[in-house]
C-alpha cells in the first residue's frame, strides 16, 4: 500500500493564483485524509482568503506580511520568512513539505520537500521583455538554483514550465508533471451567455498582456471588461481607458462574469498554467489566448491562439467568434470538455501519489 502524508506543509502567497491552487489542492486532499498547514506570505491574508480557508475542514492556515522573492529586496524579509516556516514545521511535524516558492528549499526541513515551479522570473524576462533578466537578477538565480537543487522532487504544471526550469537552472533531481485543477461545479455557464469579452488578471503584469485587449477595445463591437488589481504591489497603478475595469472581484462575482462572458481573452505573453482560462473555460467561454508554448499544451484545438504583440490578430479572432454564433458555441464546448479533464481529483491524486514517494523514499534512506 501506498503510504499516505497525514500532515503536508505548505507554502503560498496571498498576491496572486498559487492562493486558489492552494485552496483548491488543500480541498481535494481531504478524502486522502491529509492536513495542510498552509503558510501564506507576500502580505497578509484577505478577508475573503480567511474565508476561503476556513471553509477548508483539513487545513489551517498560517500568515504573514513577508515579501515573495520576486518583490523588491525582498531578502530579509525571506530570513525572516524562513525563520517563520521552520518554526511552523517544528510546531505542525509535517510528513512532507510542499513549497510552492524556490527561495527555502535549501532550509534544514524535518520532512522531505516536494517544490512546485509556478513560474519564475528569468522565463518572464524572455517572454515579457525579448531579453535574459539583468545582473540585478543574479541573486536571484542562485537562491533559486539552490532551492530546486535541494529539492527531493520538483513539480509543474505545464511540461513548458519544468523544461523552462531545467534550462536555466540545471538538471532536477526529480521532476513530475501535475496540472492544476479547478472545480467545475463552481463554474457554470448561464443559459443565454452574454455578448460580452471578458479578461482577468493583475493589470499591472505585462505578461497577461492586458495592453493588448486595451488597444483592441476601441475596435471591437462588443463590450470589454476586466477584472484584476491595477496596483503594483511595489507601488504604482496602471489604469486603462478603453475597457472596462472591475478591479479585484469576489469569487461568486468572477463565477458569474465567466458564466455570462461569451468570449474569454487572455493574450498573454507569459502564463505557465492560466488558472483564469480554466475557470473561463469551465464556463464555456470561448477563448482567444496568447500563442504561447504553455497555452498550446493545454489548450491545442480548444482556443483560437493570436499572437500577443500582434492587436489586428487579436482583433480579428475575436471579431470572428462575435460573428459566428455557431463557432463560438464550438469553441466554448471544446474548451469546456478540455477543462473538465482537468479536475481537482486527478491532481491530487497525483499530488498524494508523490507524497506518498517522497515517505517511502525517506523510509528506505532510515532503514539502510
Amino acid at each position: 500500500m501506498t503510504a499516505r502524508a497525514r500532515r503536508v506543509l505548505m507554502s503560498a502567497d496571498t498576491v496572486g493564483g498559487v492562493w486558489s491552487y492552494a485552496i483548491e489542492l488543500g480541498r481535494a486532499l481531504a478524502p486522502y485524509g491529509t492536513e495542510v498547514v498552509l503558510a501564506a506570505f507576500g502580505g497578509h491574508a484577505s478577508a475573503e482568503q480567511a474565508r476561503q480557508a476556513a471553509a477548508v475542514k483539513n487545513l489551517v492556515l498560517f500568515d504573514a506580511p513577508w515579501k515573495c522573492e520576486w518583490m523588491d529586496d525582498p531578502w530579509d524579509d525571506l530570513l525572516h520568512a524562513g525563520d517563520w516556516l521552520l518554526e511552523l514545521a517544528a510546531r505542525s511535524a509535517p510528513d512532507v513539505v510542499h513549497l510552492n516558492h524556490y527561495a527555502h528549499g535549501a532550509l534544514p526541513w524535518p520532512a522531505p520537500v516536494l517544490m512546485v515551479g509556478h513560474s519564475d522570473v528569468l522565463s518572464w524576462f524572455r517572454a515579457v521583455r525579448g531579453h535574459e533578466a539583468p545582473p540585478s537578477w543574479d541573486r536571484y538565480r542562485d537562491v533559486v538554483g539552490r532551492g530546486l537543487r535541494a529539492a527531493a522532487h520538483v513539480v509543474a504544471p505545464t511540461e513548458t514550465m519544468l523544461r523552462s526550469l531545467a534550462a536555466d537552472f540545471g538538471p532536477l533531481l526529480r521532476a513530475t508533471v501535475i496540472p492544476n485543477g479547478r472545480d467545475a461545479l463552481q463554474l457554470r455557464a448561464a443559459d443565454d451567455k452574454a455578448p460580452l469579452v471578458f479578461a482577468a488578471g493583475r493589470l499591472w503584469d505585462d505578461a497577461k498582456n492586458l495592453a493588448a485587449l486595451e488597444a483592441a477595445a476601441p475596435r471591437l463591437r462588443w463590450p470589454v471588461v476586466v477584472a484584476g488589481s491595477t496596483a503594483h504591489p511595489d507601488g504604482g497603478t496602471k489604469q486603462p481607458r478603453h475597457v472596462h475595469v472591475l478591479g479585484p472581484c469576489e469569487p461568486d462575482e468572477m463565477s458569474e462574469l465567466y458564466a455570462r462572458a461569451a468570449i474569454y481573452a487572455s493574450p498573454a505573453r507569459y502564463e505557465p498554467f492560466g488558472l483564469s482560462i480554466l475557470e473561463a473555460a469551465l464556463a464555456g467561454c470561448a477563448l482567444v489566448l496568447g500563442d504561447i508554448p504553455s497555452l498550446r499544451e493545454n489548450w491545442y484545438a480548444a482556443a483560437q491562439f493570436v499572437p500577443p504583440d500582434d492587436p489586428d490578430a487579436l482583433v480579428a479572432a475575436i471579431d470572428r467568434l462575435i460573428d459566428d454564433a455557431a463557432l463560438r458555441r464550438d469553441y466554448g464546448r471544446a474548451a469546456h470538455a478540455r477543462a473538465r479533464s482537468l479536475s481537482p481529483p486527478r491532481m491530487a491524486a497525483a499530488y498524494a501519489d508523490a507524497y506518498g514517494a517522497l515517505l517511502a523514499a525517506a523510509t528506505e534512506v532510515v532503514c539502510a
